[in-house]
């Protein structure tokens, strides 16, 4: 019985580490890609729920990439950071408020990150397919090496003939579950050499809340 019990097992853990690598080697080619790209522009949905505490959130919203530089838009605020700074700009509160990137937070998947943030710190295991309005989507699933991270796995779902990402599925050890699904996936646009440069002229009227 014991030869059989080692055998299944051994049986097992290839097939886990097969599934791994195909995983791995997916998200490889997602990386390549998006690297190959001077800058991206993607509008996506949004939706932030958690059953237990009867809360659904969900919106729209657009982001510029270029490098570790991006212009955020969600919820009425913009969040641009230059490579250094970060502004947070809220025209409903007519403030302004600036520091640096906020690298702390080991969880936070920052718009900067949004394409890159597998490549470190997790497990890859293959998971489902599906065809979603013609389209061949694989998902991979990640799971945090980090046995104290606040994030039980992520579900990653890859465009199998663009090899672009489709949307992410993060979900948290207290329930709550993040999508967000890309809806358009634009490249190489032309962009405006100041797109990412903080124009204090036209928030003369704003307060600055300067935390650092």
């Amino acid at each position: 019985m014991k030869p059989i019990i080692t055998i299944l097992f051994l049986t097992f853990s290839i097939l886990s580490g097969i599934a791994q690598n195909k995983g791995k080697d997916l998200l490889n080619e997602v990386s390549q890609k998006v690297k190959g790209y001077d800058n991206i522009e993607i509008d996506f949905k949004y939706i932030l729920e958690n059953t237990a505490e009867n809360v659904k959130q969900e919106t729209r919203g657009d982001v510029i990439l270029q490098g570790d530089n991006y212009k955020l838009n969600i919820l009425g605020i913009t969040r641009m950071f230059d490579g250094k700074t970060l502004y947070t700009i809220s025209p409903e509160d007519e403030e302004v408020t600036i520091s640096s990137q906020a690298e702390d937070q080991a969880d936070a998947i920052t718009p900067s990150k949004m394409l890159s943030f597998y490549e470190d710190g997790y497990t890859y295991e293959m998971d489902i397919v599906q065809n979603i309005k013609g389209r061949k989507i694989q998902y991979v699933k990640l799971t945090p090496i980090d046995s104290n991270s606040e994030i039980k796995y992520i579900l990653l779902g890859v465009d199998a003939t663009t090899k672009h990402i489709y949307n992410l599925i993060q979900v948290g050890k207290n329930g709550t579950k993040t999508t967000l699904t890309v809806n358009s996936f634009k490249t190489n646009e032309p962009l405006s050499k100041t797109l990412f440069t903080f124009d204090a002229s036209k928030y003369q009227d704003y307060y600055i809340n300067k935390l650092d």
